[in-house]
């Protein structure tokens, strides 16, 4: 593990989704509510505050700057932000995110410096503009203090991307209890991959997007019968503020009692018990029942594919919405996850149900997918 990073308090303030005066204007983010739960996150003795170059189209970082740096000192907080190079059309304009984001955030340097979910044909973007390089130098000039990425990748992604970058300080991961053992997203394995690189991990998505806040009636019973006191956001963050090697949990904070509730929660932060787990264990068996593919993320269909379809990433998406029937949430992932090759590219070759050991009909999901997501 890296001994030289900065420690970040375990609970971390994801500022992507903070609450508005007008729902239908992103940016019109509302600051004396948000004051409100800085100060209930400092007072509680939490310090990471997570953000983005294009979160709440800028105005995230602005908001930043009025409630937490410019009524709190500099160093009693750790700032993270990152640069979406990938979405910007030259070198020039991705390195200038980072004099953008300074000036938005009133401060002149940040603690948390990430290349913004790396991975796929994106990875291109990030070496053709000099990113892995730009904040090398940031940080000898002390603009940056660590360097890290995000992405939402597999862990052969993130094994090659370490292998190449090993001068990468930290990265942030999606890991959660729904995808610890998944087939397709194998949370567990992206952890040993940043173990065995030395890299502490910041978690993003603990509660996958608030969809285990708000669990189906068959997984959450058996949640609740267990434990009728604890919320289910509690388990969520739990199973993941007592990983090895995690530097901070982010979670995204929409009003007060959601910040109070989390830091109330991680006050009484504790391992699971054994029988805790087992209930655990049960729930997540319970939410994989309903999935409706029988999909093992195998790749043979993939390999076949004349048009590139992400197969497997279909089948996991349509299996997602089946766990937690939350349509527009899979169909906001659908739109970026699957972008290199939509359920609605496939010429109906036949090639991949030829290939599945699972015997899926393949053809139809992919007709499915792309009526219910494009």
């Amino acid at each position: 593990m890296n001994q030289n990073i900065m420690p970040a308090s375990k609970m971390g303030f994801g500022c992507m989704r903070l609450p508005l005066l007008d729902e239908s204007d992103v940016a019109s983010i509302d600051i004396e509510l948000f004051k409100q739960m800085v100060d209930a996150f400092m007072e509680a003795g939490n310090t990471y505050f997570d953000t983005a170059f294009v979160y709440h189209n800028g105005a995230s970082e602005t908001a930043l700057r009025e409630a937490l740096v410019k009524r709190y000192p500099r160093e009693s907080f750790t700032l993270a932000t990152k640069c979406l190079a990938w979405a910007m059309p030259d070198a020039e304009s991705a390195k200038n995110c980072l004099d953008v984001s300074l000036e938005r955030l009133g401060t002149d340097y940040v603690d948390y410096y990430l290349l913004h979910n790396v991975g796929g044909k994106r990875t291109a973007k990030f070496d053709e503009y000099g990113m892995w390089d730009f904040v090398q130098r940031e940080k000898e000039v002390g603009r940056i203090r660590f360097a890290g990425f995000s992405m939402h990748d597999n862990a052969d992604t993130l094994d090659r991307l370490l292998t190449a970058h090993p001068e990468m300080d930290f990265v942030q991961l999606q890991v959660n209890y729904l995808d610890w053992d998944d087939p397709h997203n194998k949370a567990s394995r992206l952890m040993d991959v940043a173990r065995k690189h030395g890299k502490p991990v910041i978690i993003m998505e603990p509660a996958r997007g608030g969809r285990l806040c708000n669990l189906p009636p068959q997984a959450a019973q058996v949640l609740e019968k267990a434990a009728p006191e604890a919320g289910q956001a509690q388990w969520a963050y739990r199973f993941c503020w007592n990983l090895p090697g995690v530097l901070s949990v982010l979670s995204g904070m929409s009003n007060l009692q959601q910040t109070r509730e989390n830091v109330a929660s991680y006050r009484n932060n504790a391992p699971f018990s054994p029988a805790e787990q087992a209930t655990l264990n049960e729930a997540v068996a319970v939410l994989r029942s309903l999935a409706s593919v029988p999909c093992t993320s195998c790749n043979y269909c993939v390999k076949g594919c004349p048009a590139n379809v992400q197969i497997p990433k279909v089948m996991e998406l349509l299996n997602l919405e089946a766990m937690t029937n939350d349509h527009q949430f899979v169909k906001d992932l659908y739109s970026w996850q699957t972008a290199e090759g939509p359920a609605s590219a496939c010429i109906q070759c036949g090639a991949c149900e030829a290939m599945c050991p699972q015997q899926i009909d393949i053809i139809n999901q992919l007709k499915r997918a792309a009526e219910k997501y494009e």
